[in-house]
């Protein structure tokens, strides 16, 4: 059941022992004592089958190109049982953090992409709408207001570039 598991989808080794306890008890184990889960994850993670690094990598990368913030991206990996330390690599540059918070205000047409015209402004309730919205996608506050408040796209690139890569 582990080997299907590992085969069909990426996992950490947290999430692969939750499931096979999860299994053990939908099934009813009868067997002599409890299987030792924790050895058999153990084991997959000497044999290479799990990999917790390459997919706090994979599902931190995946969460940014959506437009998800770094205390978002923090508590899927964190739910995933990615420890700490791995978190804190997956989390990407400054510039990717400023690039996240840019696309998702692409896709939600926030700040100037949400603009009739450049020299209309949003009303502050809009604004504050999709200020929450960006925090709640998990972005630090500086780099909501910072979509937000921005004039053009071209002021947003700036921005990321600043922060350099």
């Amino acid at each position: 059941m582990a080997l299907a598991y590992v085969a069909r989808f990426a996992t950490s080794a947290g999430k692969l022992g939750a499931y096979l306890r999860r299994k053990l008890r939908e099934r009813g184990w009868e067997g002599d004592g409890p299987p030792d889960v924790t050895a058999l994850v153990a084991r997959f993670v000497a044999l290479g089958y799990v990999d917790d690094a390459s997919f706090a990598l994979g599902k931190a990368q995946g969460l940014m190109r959506r437009g998800f913030g770094a205390r978002r991206i923090d508590q899927a990996l964190s739910a995933a049982g990615i420890a700490e330390s791995l978190r804190e690599d997956a989390r990407g540059s400054e510039a990717e953090r400023r690039r996240a918070a840019v696309v998702m205000a692409r896709k939600r047409r926030f700040g100037p992409f949400g603009l009739a015209s450049p020299d209309v402004r949003p009303d502050p309730a809009v604004r504050e709408k999709q200020l929450a919205a960006l925090l709640r996608a998990g972005h630090p506050l500086a780099h909501a207001r910072a979509v937000v408040n921005a004039v053009n796209a071209q002021m947003l690139e700036e921005w990321i570039d600043e922060a350099g890569d």
